[in-house]
């Protein structure tokens, strides 16, 4: 069984695709979220969900949440003397949603959609493939969390869609991404985020607004560090949530029957977070940027995520985008039943023949290169990207190098993904050598070539010319299990990938027109012409597609005008 799985930060949820649409899966409460918290007894005993939450109050140093922010990294979590990574951790979580679906249908799920923030670089994705894999779940494909919100809210009708922007903001991971929809084709023309940035932060400055006037309150007398972080921490969420219907809100504590409380008002609130509210712009900013899209052009502002219930946050989105967002589609189911959706996709589902979604590139991918100054001192480690952020994907991309010193007889490349100059500020994803024949600085050429597809399968080509000497090197998901002969056949499809566009048939023919209307014509005409020629030839050197399209469109639709204009 294939289920679709959003492992959030605070809540997860799964879901099936099921007679023709996506349906919930509920817990053993009878609840569609499952808390993403885990708690251990010294026994060994374990809870995860609503139960790992209530311990906390009482037990909080085995009690672990928001654990999700802790995805690659090398951060272990002790909890009753058990230590345990954050795969683990997601695992448990991961466990108990398939003991769910078991438990509503009798059968256990064996393979799984599950969503990640589209801003989740390689260590991060790879560490949510390992959870799964130790949950017991052939991880099927990762999709990004606003592509799966996409889905939920564009396949309502299933009508095409203007470019719309998905606002993402969860307990702790922050994703915006721009979606087009159209002849079936859900479209994702950029994603940008911030993986720190979520309903955690704006509990954590709640609890700093209030704790002064709590501290000295006699029901918190001789209570641990420990324990009170953790109940301030209860609280403070309880609290953000009143405030979301709410003018005032009483933010309580009581421990071993005594409270110690007081009231917070939403204006108050607004004022200490308004440096998170800043830090929303800038994705959006980056986003629309790397798209080319106006915010006018922009047909909705679809919200998802629990923490967009928040008067502070709605109140921001109407004043950047200059209407009020979108609210229609569930904050907290959406990305769970748009992983149900791409679940149904992989397994034909009923009713889903006809949809098929692109992605884009999150991150930069390029290599390390020296670069030297105006005096002549060479500068290491600088990041040269080959396939920009936001490229749609399957994609191809070619850059050139050349040798830095005298007799150089080897080139190495390290790969990275990321967008830092400094590449050692970006993640490594490997390294390749290359010989080369020993002659002046500057002398030899090498090809960089970078394939890459949407199940994360980079293909890097290095190429001398001087000598015809290639390198190869396939930088595939260091867990996936995929075999020997699926890999042959994703290279296979991305073998054809790496022609360039001037050799492409569509911009072969357009260009062999435009030269031949070149030579039938003088004076204005044929300079206009040149003129569209030199952009068209200008837009297969960037190798985007979207670009080259569209130069190819309005070159032609300028020669069928010519054309029309014919004596004969």
């Amino acid at each position: 069984m294939l289920v679709g799985i959003d492992l959030g930060t605070t809540n997860s949820a799964v879901a099936l695709w099921k007679d023709g649409v996506p349906q919930l899966v509920p817990n053993a409460l009878g609840r569609e979220l499952t808390p993403s918290a885990v708690s251990l007894a010294k026994g060994g005993q374990s809870w995860v969900g609503e139960a790992a939450v209530d311990r906390m109050a009482t037990h909080p140093a085995d009690t672990v949440t928001s654990f999700k922010r802790m995805m690659g990294t090398a951060s272990t979590v002790t909890l009753a003397g058990t230590t345990l990574t954050p795969e683990d951790l997601s695992a448990m979580v991961l466990r108990s949603l398939a003991d769910d679906v078991e438990a509503a249908t009798g059968e256990r799920p064996t393979e799984a959609v599950i969503t990640v923030p589209a801003y989740f670089n390689e260590r991060q994705r790879r560490a949510t493939r390992r959870a799964g894999e130790i949950a017991g779940l052939e991880v099927k494909r990762l999709i990004n969390e606003p592509t799966a919100a996409a889905l939920a809210f564009g396949l309502a009708d299933k009508g095409d869609r203007e470019p719309f922007l998905v606002f993402d903001l969860g307990g702790g991971t922050f994703d915006v991404s721009i979606v087009e929809m159209f002849d079936g084709i859900v479209e994702v023309r950029a994603s940008a985020g911030d993986n720190r940035l979520g309903g955690d932060d704006f509990d954590a400055v709640l609890a700093r607004m209030v704790e002064p006037q709590l501290l000295g309150h006699a029901a918190l007398e001789g209570v641990s560090v420990t324990r009170r972080d953790a109940l301030m921490k209860l609280a403070a969420e309880r609290t953000r949530r009143a405030l979301s219907t709410s003018e005032k809100a009483e933010f309580v504590l009581t421990i071993d029957g005594k409270s110690a409380g007081t009231m917070v008002t939403t204006e108050a609130f607004e004022e200490a977070a308004a440096g998170l509210v800043r830090k929303l712009r800038d994705p959006v900013i980056r986003a629309l940027r790397d798209c080319h899209i106006d915010v006018k052009s922009l047909s909705d502002i679809v919200l998802v995520g629990g923490a967009t219930r928040m008067p502070v946050v709605r109140k921001a989105l109407t004043r950047m985008f200059g209407r009020f967002p979108n609210s229609t589609v569930h904050p907290d189911h959406a990305v769970a039943l748009g992983a149900a959706i791409q679940a149904g996709l992989l397994s034909g589902g009923e009713g889903l023949e006809e949809i098929r979604i692109t992605d884009v590139a999150p991150f930069t991918l390029g290599v390390n290169t020296a670069t030297r100054d105006a005096h002549g001192v060479f500068h290491d480690d600088i990041f040269a990207p080959i396939i920009e952020r936001n490229t749609p994907v399957p994609v191809s991309r070619m850059e050139r190098f050349f040798t830095l010193g005298d007799n150089q007889r080897q080139v190495t490349f390290a790969i990275y993904q990321g967008e830092a100059r400094d590449v050692k500020k970006n993640v490594k994803l490997g390294e390749l050598t290359v010989p080369v024949p020993p002659r002046p600085a500057g002398e030899v050429q090498v090809d960089v070539r970078f394939t890459y597809d949407t199940s994360g399968l980079l293909d890097v080509d290095v190429a001398v010319p001087a000598t015809g000497l290639t390198r190869n090197m396939v930088i595939v998901d260091e867990d996936d299990r995929r075999s020997q002969k699926d890999i042959a056949e994703s290279r296979k499809r991305l073998e054809k990938l790496k022609v360039h566009p001037r050799e492409e048939a569509d911009n072969v023919a357009m260009l062999a027109r435009a030269e031949r209307a070149y030579e039938g014509f003088t004076g204005h005409v044929r300079d206009v012409i040149g003129h569209a020629l030199t952009q068209f030839q200008g837009a297969l050197e960037t190798q985007d597609p979207r670009l080259i399209a569209d130069a190819r469109d309005a070159l032609g639709q300028l020669l069928d005008e010519i054309d029309a204009q014919s004596p004969l």
